[in-house]
């Protein structure tokens, strides 16, 4: 029996892996899915299986035990290329080594191909596990090479249990409110219940609002209060990263890219919530509009956008969540100015609406 069930549902990788146990693991496999429904924990607990010591594998202290993390947010051929020199030295206590390689989908091409050699022909007493969140980067060869473990986001009910645990003081409609917005993901539930998060959310529903609800709304001002809130959330991530790079005692050039790199991916991470948000917001003032209120994902501003939703602004709705999901799609395969980017939505937004205002009043 194995400790597998301290992660939320997941049942196809659990399945995979608890086979793995029983009939004896691959050389290699690769675990696969969005950032925050349980990967880095089971593979730590797959891990911990194939060594036989849960306790050290969870302090990462086992001498069989080999990890390797993006320093900022990619990995580069010399992390490859010291964790191939381990990869060659025999199992000091267990029966097999393990490497766990965290943000396998940030290797650059160089890394990957320096991995690709040794899944080829890997040592017979190594287990690999790539974990990724976007199978996307990840080359076909090594892709071909690993047994996939795909993961899911989570269901909004154990969504909402992870809230009620964190936060058994909120409100129903406001723990119903965070599971929708974490949209299957525990991390981002768990970023929602920080006061400053729960400031920035505040913050960029105005803007949402104000879009159609003010007739003096400044696209620039209004871009400006969600870049300024991305920008926080880029502040906090480059605070830890500062407290990190001290406890490992890093200097120079290496701690300076992996502050940076660690401010630059927040950011990135809070403009792509940020663009979710938006066209959940405006997703919610057609679902509103046509009484579907159980349907709503913001529960918690429900009278609002009960207020909201008049039959002129669905079409306009309508619009604002295709030019949000373009700009989301952009901003996924294009490096993107986001100050530009943000303004020019909000200006297309404010267009949409205006037009659906003038309609409605001839």
């Amino acid at each position: 029996m194995n400790d597998f069930e301290a992660v939320s549902e997941q049942h196809e990788a659990k399945r995979l892996l608890t086979r793995a146990l029983a009939e004896g693991p691959a050389h290699a496999y690769l675990l696969h899915g969005p950032s925050g429904v349980g990967k880095r924990d089971l593979a730590l607990l797959f891990a911990a299986e194939l060594l036989g010591d849960h306790t050290r594998v969870e302090r990462r202290s086992h001498p069989d035990l080999y990890v390797l993390e993006p320093l900022g947010d990619q990995i580069r051929i010399d992390d490859i290329r010291t964790l191939r020199r381990d990869l060659h030295m025999r199992p000091f206590e267990a029966s097999r080594r393990v490497y766990l390689v965290f943000g396998a989908d940030t290797m650059n091409e160089d890394a990957a191909d320096a991995l690709l050699k040794d899944l080829e022909e890997p040592p017979p007493y190594a287990v690999i596990l790539l974990v990724a969140d976007d199978l996307g980067p990840i080359p076909e060869t090594i892709r071909s090479r690993c047994q996939l473990v795909p993961f899911r986001r989570l269901t909004e009910t154990a969504v909402r249990e992870a809230v009620r645990a964190r936060a058994p003081e909120l409100p129903d409609d406001e723990v119903t409110a965070v599971a929708r917005v974490a949209a299957g993901r525990l991390d981002r539930a768990e970023r929602l219940l920080d006061p400053a998060a729960q400031k920035r959310r505040e913050q960029l529903l105005g803007v949402a609002r104000a879009v159609y609800l003010d007739p003096e709304f400044d696209t620039s001002r209004g871009a400006e209060t969600i870049l300024a809130g991305i920008g926080e959330r880029g502040a906090e991530a480059k605070e830890r990263a500062e407290e990190s790079v001290a406890v490992l005692e890093l200097t120079g050039r290496e701690a300076e890219q992996r502050v940076r790199r660690a401010e630059r991916g927040a950011e990135r991470d809070e403009f792509l919530a940020v663009l979710e948000e938006l066209e959940w917001w405006y997703r919610d003032l057609i679902v509103a509009a046509v009484g579907a209120e159980d349907a709503v994902v913001h529960v918690d501003r429900l009278p609002e956008l009960v207020e909201d939703a008049t039959r002129e602004r669905t079409a306009a709705a309508e619009q604002a969540c295709e030019a949000i999901r373009a700009v989301w799609r952009e901003a996924e395969e294009l490096q993107l100015s986001t100050p530009l980017a943000l303004e020019a939505l909000l200006v297309r937004l404010r267009r949409a609406f205006g037009r659906a205002a003038a309609r409605a009043a001839t």
